[in-house]
């Protein structure tokens, strides 16, 4: 199978120097990647170039990206993306981007690189589109797998919340962790099922296993079989 899966924190610049990001390392997105390669199937790995995780291991093509919108045109570069079985969206895109940076009057200051002797700084955040709401288009025929990571609520916030991505961006199942899940990940799909994996490493393996015993495994990715409104198969035979 052909696997295309984003790794690592985006970032977005406040001036020449200086990023607006978040603390992912890439890690998760790299070990996927890996255990994909190491299974044999050829994987396309959309890498932050800021990623502080080590580079995969196995054969993997590694296309770095730096920001949002640099992640969104690799995406829509990718060659023959009608054969990509499976899109694990995995990278820890910015929320916001920086709209304006002003001094205490109030005035516009330079984006070269600011300096402190100005004195204060007013910066002005504005919240970007989700990329994950342009997988479908981007990626028709293929099964989409997200990811939702939150730091408030509980288990049950979590999951609702990763039901309203499968509905809004017409993703095939999501991935939920973060201190709101709680310890380890948990995989909701389509059909309402949802299963507890302990680490990281375990849910890498349930992931490739999962994909691995699709309908379609192998075989060139079709429209009528990977419609994100599909019936999946269920998980259970492969816990």
């Amino acid at each position: 199978m052909r696997i295309a899966i984003t790794a690592g924190p985006s970032y977005e610049p406040i001036d020449g120097v200086r990023r607006l990001s978040n603390f992912s390392t890439g890690e998760l997105g790299t070990l996927l990647a890996e255990g994909f390669a190491e299974a044999g199937h050829s994987v396309l790995c959309f890498r932050s170039a800021t990623s502080s995780f080590a580079p995969p291991l196995w054969p993997v093509e590694v296309v770095p990206f730096t920001t949002n919108e640099s992640l969104e045109a690799a995406l829509m570069q990718t060659p023959a993306r009608e054969e990509v079985s499976f899109v694990f969206h995995a990278a820890a895109l910015c929320d916001f981007r920086i709209a304006a940076v002003r001094n205490e009057q109030g005035e516009s200051v330079s984006r070269d690189k600011v300096s402190s002797r100005g004195g204060p700084l007013q910066v002005t955040l504005e919240p970007v589109p989700k990329l994950i709401a342009s997988l479908r288009r981007m990626f028709p025929a293929s099964i989409l797998v997200g990811w939702k990571y939150e730091l408030d609520g509980t288990a049950a916030n979590i999951a609702a919340l990763g039901r309203q991505q499968m509905e809004e961006c017409l993703t095939d199942a999501c991935v939920l962790n973060g201190a709101a899940y709680g310890h380890g990940f948990g995989l909701l799909t389509r059909l309402g099922e949802q299963t507890h994996l302990s680490d990281k490493a375990a849910l890498c393996r349930f992931l490739i296993d999962w994909a691995e015993r699709m309908p379609v495994a192998g075989s060139t990715p079709r429209k009528e079989s990977f419609h994100p409104l599909a019936t999946f198969m269920p998980l259970s035979p492969f816990i």
